[in-house]
């Protein structure tokens, strides 16, 4: 069970401004909220009741993808009690963070423990400027999402000990992790698995005006590219001039369970088993290429194999990375551990894989608990209808042109709010908006990297979003008084400036009609359904 959440550390500092009053305040009112594993079950039971009065009332939405009537599904009723009991289980073990926090922990259970994470810091640290860390951190966590939702797990935590490393404040670390990680899922350098997933519901919607229209994987991929720079500038800049003087200097006795420090030099054990680890690291990689680079080999999909992208090609290896990511570490810890002297027998690789596992034991109870409420919320319909009658509200408003396409990134970020998923998301509003501004000479392509743009930037500050429990178990590692406060006061910054940044850059894109990736134009002329969109 997780620690009480009293007032933190954010009391002890001396207010410096207006800005840092108001986040201050939130994390107060935040952290004296129940305990986040009481807070979940709480959420649940709400659900419940408000299933049983909007069920009562009548509650509708016309779904716009499928023209069916969405109602209100009473959870307060013999069959809703049955589907909640029989349905714990299958809940809280379909938790998607769940399998993949404790296959990845047991990995970097042994890297850690062993010491290696440590000694590779340690280099880390000698080898990259101080003042490039934080660009780092935050440039990797937005790379991440090439590795699907691994970052949450792998990244976020690295940032923290990079940080501590070096005699920052390890939740500061943590922070511009989680904002590169979540923040900035929706931009890469490269195409995602997220791309063609909403490709495929735009063109769908997009054929209600133009049946011949087709919008390409590749359709926000300039804007994209572009957004990874903006993102690791504004991360970096929210983290030095406004997290890290706000959270001040860290005392590691209020940290949770840690390893004890190790600050010493590099001893010539440690130095052979660095190697002997980086030479692991390479094998590893090299055998993971063999799995999916060539033709026919056992990590690509045979019947994608004259797909367009890569990504849709090897669609088993992303599939397959939360496995891939915790036996590359299980390995070169294991390597490190055994040419360094730390791990002596079989015994000592169990008993660290168990340790790391043991300390999500709060993690655990509180999946559950979110497990419930998640499946009690989709199960109502409640947030399917939230997100109709949203988009039906901003189509009544009246808005055109740009004040209506800002208006639309603002209520995509607040969907995003109670809905985590992407997809799920854009399959219902895509019908509604594509359309809409099709008739209005916006170009699908620019829908969708607005929607994009409000889906990413209230990722973290919703406790909905699946992986917020384990993140609030990584902040709690370095601060056992942290809550549900904490994690948002710290994020906000990120998510505002984010949010200014990028709509900004959007505004501006579009406004100089430049292309958002290969063939995607800014501009589409009404009336013209011969299936090719105008370049402006």
């Amino acid at each position: 069970m997780t620690a009480p959440q009293p007032a933190s550390y954010a009391d002890e500092l001396k207010p410096h401004g207006r800005v840092a009053r108001f986040v201050d305040m939130i994390e107060r009112v935040g952290n004296r909220l129940p305990d986040p594993i009481t807070l979940f079950f709480l959420l649940a039971i709400l659900v419940v009741v408000l299933s049983w009065i909007a069920a009562k009332a009548g509650v509708t939405a016309l779904h716009p993808g499928t023209g069916d009537t969405v109602s209100v599904v009473n959870l307060m009723s013999f069959e809703g009690l049955r589907r909640m009991l029989t349905g714990a289980v299958g809940n809280f073990t379909a938790f998607p963070p769940l399998g993949l926090v404790i296959v990845v922990i047991i990995g970097i259970a042994v890297t850690e423990r062993s010491g290696l994470i440590t000694v590779a810091l340690k280099r880390l640290v000698t080898a990259v400027p101080r003042a490039l860390l934080t660009m780092t951190v935050v440039f990797a966590g937005v790379m991440s999402s090439m590795a699907v939702d691994a970052g949450y797990v792998v990244l976020v935590p690295l940032g923290a000990m990079i940080f501590a490393a070096v005699g920052r404040h390890p939740l500061a670390g943590f922070a511009a992790g989680f904002a590169g990680v979540s923040g900035g899922f929706s931009a890469n350098l490269l195409i995602t698995s997220l791309d063609p997933l909403l490709a495929g519901i735009s063109t769908e919607a997009a054929r209600l005006i133009d049946p011949a229209y087709e919008v390409n994987s590749t359709a926000n991929y300039y804007f994209m590219i572009a957004s990874v720079v903006l993102l690791t500038v504004i991360g970096t800049w929210v983290t030095a001039k406004f997290v890290e003087p706000r959270l001040g200097r860290w005392d590691s006795s209020e940290a949770g369970e840690l390893l004890p420090p190790d600050t010493g030099e590099i001893t010539e054990p440690q130095r052979k088993g660095l190697v002997a680890a980086g030479i692991a690291l390479v094998a590893m990689l090299a055998l993971f290429a063999l799995l999916v680079v060539p033709s026919g080999a056992p990590l690509r999909d045979p019947e994608a194999a004259g797909a367009e992208f890569l990504v849709q090609r090897i669609r088993p290896f992303f599939d397959s990375i939360v496995t891939l990511i915790m036996v590359l570490f299980l390995v070169t810890g294991l390597v490190y551990g055994i040419v360094a002297g730390t791990i002596r027998s079989d015994r000592d690789v169990a008993r660290m894989s168990s340790e790391g596992v043991a300390i999500l034991g709060s993690y655990i109870v509180l999946a559950f608990a979110a497990a419930q409420f998640i499946a009690y919320f989709n199960w109502s319909n409640l947030g399917l209808i939230l997100a109709i009658n949203g988009a039906s509200a901003l189509k009544a408003v009246g808005f055109t042109g740009m004040p209506l396409l800002l208006s639309f990134v603002i209520v995509a970020a607040f969907i995003n709010l109670f809905i985590g998923s992407a997809s799920a998301k854009w399959a219902v509003m895509a019908p509604v908006f594509v359309p809409m501004f099709m008739l209005t000479g916006y170009s699908p392509e620019v829908v969708q990297v607005s929607y994009r743009v409000g889906d990413s930037v209230t990722n973290i500050i919703t406790p909905l979003m699946l992986y917020f429990p384990v993140i609030l178990v990584f902040a709690q590692r370095y601060d056992r008084r942290a809550g549900i406060g904490t994690v948002i006061s710290l994020m906000l910054p990120y998510s505002a400036a984010f949010f200014l940044g990028w709509i900004i850059m959007l505004a501006v894109w579009l406004l100089a009609g430049i292309p958002l990736g290969p063939g995607a134009p800014v501009e589409y002329i009404p009336g013209g359904l011969t299936g090719t969109p105008t370049t402006p």
